[in-house]
């Protein structure tokens, strides 16, 4: 799939961008506006987004302005033109802008969905409950279910005991996780994700069983190591993870020997998930 390409909202063309740097879609704040109000004339639909934009900075709004990116995307007389582009979560703030009924299913979802976030942070089993619904809901076995939440919970043990060891950025902790799992799967994150088409959504959720496991033992093996060696902070965390994730890339190349299988596979559950969405 190309970066740069159109999705279709009731018979609204939306530019998107792909940014494979940060895995995420930028979508074009213009032609959302367009959809959102109805607006088949590209003019008036900017005139509406640059009111809004000075409104929001006058309420107080600048972050939300600002996290709109200049993006070069093909205007409708086939030249690029840098145009406002804003991520999923930023434009779903901007929904919350739009006075339209057509906005009003997405702001009703806002709430549903920020209510359901309080429920869980109150009781986290509600979480797990919603997540297994979901796999199940898109066609996933028994089997795998409990692997992948298996998984989880050795994942969620490993943060936190990075959490306690003076490694707390989320950006240092992409950095041990691709660490751990270049070093049992000889890719990095986003080339595994890359064999399995994949571009936004999570790479564990169209993992195979085997995959999983490894994985699990993988971090199983760093946490392990490193409340042993009592890892503090980056570097040390760094080498413990080197040898974790060492650990289970002898068990998966052991494992590939004795059965002439690959562990690490391109396959993904991404048409399993279309069938389903078009089923309901």
């Amino acid at each position: 799939m190309d970066n740069k390409t159109m999705t279709v909202f009731e018979n609204f063309k939306i530019r998107k961008h792909y940014d494979e740097q940060k895995e995420k879609w930028y979508f074009s704040v213009v032609d959302i506006i367009a959809a959102l109000i109805g607006q088949d004339d590209y003019q008036k639909a900017r005139n509406y987004w640059k009111v809004l934009k000075n409104r929001l900075k006058n309420e107080g709004g600048i972050e939300t302005v600002t996290n709109c990116n200049q993006l070069k995307m093909t205007a409708y007389d086939g030249k690029e033109r840098l145009t406002d582009a804003a991520d999923v979560e930023t434009l779903l703030r901007l929904v919350q802008s739009v006075h339209s009924p057509k906005a009003e299913p997405i702001k009703l979802w806002l709430a549903k969905t920020g209510y359901e976030r309080i429920e869980e942070s109150a009781d986290p089993e509600k979480s797990i409950a919603r997540a297994r619904k979901n796999w199940e809901k898109h066609g996933r076995s028994k089997t795998w279910i409990q692997r992948r939440m298996m998984g989880q919970e050795t994942r969620n043990k490993l943060t936190d005991y990075w959490k306690e060891h003076q490694v707390t950025q989320d950006e240092e902790f992409a950095i041990l996780t691709n660490i751990i799992h270049q070093e049992w799967s000889d890719l990095t994150v986003k080339e595994h994700k890359k064999l399995k088409g994949l571009k936004s959504q999570n790479l564990r959720d169209h993992m195979s069983e085997a995959e999983l496991i490894f994985t699990a033992l993988a971090e199983l093996s760093t946490r392990q190591i490193a409340q042993t060696e009592q890892a503090i902070g980056m570097p040390q965390n760094a080498k413990a993870g080197k040898k974790g994730g060492a650990i289970a890339k002898q068990a998966r190349l052991k494992l590939e020997q004795e059965t002439g299988k690959k562990v690490i596979t391109g396959q993904n559950f991404l048409q399993a998930s279309r069938q389903i969405k078009k089923l309901q």
